[in-house]
């Protein structure tokens, strides 16, 4: 009889484990459909799917990606860490881990993971990583002393979607956005001219590569909240923007893209569609005449865009790929003839790099603002100014932080000395790219300092990323120092939130006012960060049950939004909730209670925000008493809570 039994047991385990292994298979195979139709959020679910049953190297690497085409770089982070980590992986993952660490402000981790990758792949670029260690030194030295510029996001102008390249136009902003169409799937990449996808005809309507509309260009009037379309008829079912126009505002150029006829496409899918430069002049109605194709467009051939056309409409800076360059995307320059006619593209080889140029931006002081990834930066596209002289272009300088961040930031433009617009993709947005404007300050009066600190042995912890964010303002992130200790300029009559993060510790959280204090001050607020111990059993205190149910109550309510919440700050992390009864009544029936009992808290823990694949129910009955109190042994009431409990253990941070 007991043989039968132990044969039925195998044979349920096996099956099991064969249906376990079969739906595994199932979800990736229709998690990789939907990351190749661009579909991240259905990847994403059935890859964690997939992840939970079985966890595979190319899992964790797809959603490492999913999740950096996004732009969710703290969930990008833990994927890439996982795939790194894993004994089949390869270099190209430690790279990845790197970038997604530096994306997440994380420098001094960033360098050891890029001097990691340097001793795996022996044939990296010498000039490449010691750019990138370079590059996680200047980010933390700059962060440690932000430029006193005020940063405020415009909310009037910015949507979920792209929204980018603010310029001035009498007494309007031009820009150029996507808006019109919402997707949850965005994808940010190398940030190309131009990108297309797909075995058929691209759609008019919808840009497959973003699932938004295409770009076009709006307008707000000054003392008006309305958004319009910008009335130019550009001649293209595609891309149209960003523009730059001419000091009386009698001309415009900007950036178009029109599909070939006969386009031509590589492995079934269109190739990469190169953009243009066009022009437009005012008539004597004040209308937009029709588009003129800049003399050096060579839409077969290569890209041209981001014009920028001088006060003194003599001068045409743009960027392109064109053959000779000096590596992605070059600075150039064409001057007007007396003709009317443009002289050959000058290319600003003292500026450009091996990466990608944009953005060339002139002010009234003959100081050049652009964007690059190829010099010593904080991440992605960072903003340089450069004095260009007669005869002499010096050293560009990096803008620093508050203005440049980890990600990309670029179409810097000065309104005046003190002021101007700028667009970013950095995290605190309202959607992919975000315009911004920019004030420079005086000295702050008021400061916060502290300490973040190991919470178990009160140690301070080094390399911690404190992030301060303004209610309705700007965010500033610091490293701290080996002491931990970390400090920030603070405005008046502001409401703020703290937060502490590190690799491996789980979040803390604090407030702070400067409301109603008039003189200088400094304020101290330290945080205390927990170490992750996976696998680790953490109880849950006062989750109470009424006899023979499993229904929550209220009290028990309280406690398991103590866990909503530690789930919501800490949005990587994974937990297991498990149940537990003591010994008495039938085992089996304790079974089958604590896992109704567990699947109601998890029910509850969902139903207020958490997603489902980061959640697993547990019931364990009686199988893991924590006393002596087992079947049949004589014990008190005590004894027996002590039994009764609910737990909950990071499988995954």
């Amino acid at each position: 009889m007991k043989k039968n039994i132990y044969r039925l047991i195998l044979a349920i385990t096996v099956l099991f484990t064969y249906q376990t292994k079969v739906l595994a298979q199932y979800a990736l195979v229709e998690a990789d459909k939907e990351y190749e139709l661009y579909n991240f959020n259905k990847a994403i679910d059935l890859y964690e799917q997939a992840y939970k049953k079985k966890p595979t190297l190319h899992a964790a690497e797809r959603l490492a990606q999913a999740y950096s085409y996004q732009s969710n770089y703290k969930q990008a982070e833990s994927w890439y860490a996982i795939a790194a980590g894993m004994s089949t992986t390869n270099p190209e993952n430690v790279l990845h881990y790197a970038k997604a660490l530096q994306q997440n402000s994380k420098y001094a981790e960033a360098k050891a993971q890029y001097q990691k990758y340097g001793e795996l792949n022996k044939n990296v670029d010498p000039k490449k990583q010691n750019l990138w260690l370079l590059s996680c030194d200047s980010a933390g030295f700059w962060m440690k002393k932000p430029t006193t510029v005020a940063i405020s996001n415009e909310k009037i102008l910015n949507t979920p979607q792209s929204d980018w390249g603010a310029t001035v136009y009498g007494n309007s902003i031009v820009f150029s956005s996507d808006r019109g169409n919402t997707s949850a799937d965005k994808l940010s990449g190398n940030r190309p001219f131009l990108k297309f996808d797909g075995g058929k005809r691209p759609d008019r309507t919808v840009y497959g590569w973003t699932g938004n509309h295409y770009l076009r260009l709006y307008r707000k009037d000054e003392n008006q909240d309305s958004i319009f379309n910008f009335n130019l008829n550009a001649n293209t079912d595609y891309h149209v923007g960003p523009a730059s126009f001419s000091k009386d505002g009698n001309e415009v150029f900007f950036t178009l893209s029109k599909i070939p006829k006969k386009p031509v496409y590589v492995k079934g899918k269109l190739a990469t569609v190169n953009v243009e430069i066009y022009s437009s002049k005012k008539d004597a109605d004040g209308k937009w005449t029709s588009p003129v194709s800049f003399k050096y467009n060579k839409v077969d051939d290569y890209s041209v865009g981001d014009p920028f056309i001088t006060s003194d409409g003599n001068s045409l800076y743009f960027v392109s790929n064109m053959p000779n360059g000096l590596g992605g995307t070059d600075i150039y320059i064409c001057q007007r003839t007396d003709a009317g006619d443009w002289g050959l593209p000058v290319n600003l080889r003292e500026i450009n790099t091996e990466g990608n140029e944009r953005t060339p931006i002139l002010d009234n002081e003959h100081n050049l603002y652009f964007s690059t990834d190829g010099r010593i930066g904080m991440g992605g596209l960072d903003v340089f100014k450069v004095k260009l002289l007669t005869g002499k272009i010096a050293e560009p300088k990096n803008l620093g932080y508050p203005t440049n961040s980890p990600q990309d930031d670029f179409a810097y433009l000065k309104t005046s000395p003190l002021t101007g617009y700028f667009t970013s993709n950095r995290t605190d947005g309202l959607g992919s790219d975000d315009i911004y404007s920019f004030t420079e300050q005086q000295i702050f009066a008021l400061k916060l300092i502290g300490v973040v600190f190991d919470r178990d042995n009160n140690r301070p912890l080094a390399n911690a990323i404190v992030a301060l964010s303004k209610i309705n303002g700007q965010t500033m992130k610091v490293q701290t120092d080996e002491t931990g200790s970390f400090s920030f300029n603070l405005d008046k009559e502001s409401d703020y939130n703290l937060t502490g993060e590190k690799s491996n510790y789980r979040a803390d959280v604090a407030s702070l006012t400067t409301n109603n204090l008039t003189a200088s001050a400094e304020i101290r607020k330290d945080l205390y960060l927990k170490k992750i111990e996976l696998e680790k059993a953490i109880k849950i205190e006062n989750i109470y049950y009424d006899f023979d149910k499993s229904n929550i109550r209220p009290d028990a309510a309280v406690e398991l939004d103590k866990l909503v919440k530690i789930m919501k700050d800490n949005p990587t992390i994974w937990i297991e909730l498990g149940s537990h009864t003591d010994s008495r009544g039938n085992d089996q029936y304790n079974q089958w209670l604590s896992q109704r009992r567990a699947n109601s808290a998890v029910q509850y823990i969902i139903d207020h925000g958490i997603g489902k694949n980061r959640i697993t129910a547990k019931g364990y009955g009686e199988s893991k008493l924590l006393n002596k109190c087992s079947n049949g042994v004589k014990c008190s009431e005590a004894d027996h809570q002590l039994n009764r409990r609910t737990e909950f253990k990071i499988v995954k941070q």
